[in-house]
């Protein structure tokens, strides 16, 4: 989608003036603004704040969706995805380097999926697949009843 701005060029193409499919999706609590205006303008309701983007089938996250599973799954059960995906030793290297230490293991998990083009879209996927359905982030309920 190229970003929270590209939500209204997304909404004017599959929305209701566009191809009138039922959206749905995530933001980060940063961008509910962006998604909010853009919702307006293509004309799907009123948004003033979180709570109607979420009942117009919108989940937000607090700060991102890896931070959402990260949390969701315990970081112990990612570095066991992780291991899994054959990439174990990516995040002991990043939490070797010296900014890195002493950081909290939920931040370093989190530098390790932006660290590389297309690891937060593969973890994110698979950090959802390892997820029981009852422990999905609430974020991720809001968008999965709205599609």
């Amino acid at each position: 989608m190229g970003g929270a701005m590209g939500i209204r060029s997304f909404l004017d193409l599959l929305g209701p003036s566009g191809a009138g499919l039922r959206l749905s999706g995530l933001c980060d609590q940063a961008e509910a603004g962006d998604y909010c205006r853009g919702i307006e303008r293509a004309g799907l309701g009123p948004c003033p704040d979180r709570r109607a983007l979420e009942a117009l089938g919108f989940g937000v996250c607090e700060s991102d969706l890896e931070d959402e599973l990260i949390r969701a799954l315990g970081p112990a059960a990612v570095l066991d995805v992780v291991a899994a995906a054959g990439e174990a030793a990516s995040p002991r290297r990043l939490q070797a380097q010296p900014a890195q230490r002493g950081r909290p293991l939920p931040q370093q998990l989190h530098r390790f999926f932006g660290s590389q083009g297309g690891r937060k879209e593969r973890y994110a996927t698979l950090l959802v697949e390892a997820l029981a359905p009852s422990a999905l982030p609430a974020p991720l309920l809001h968008a999965l009843a709205g599609a």
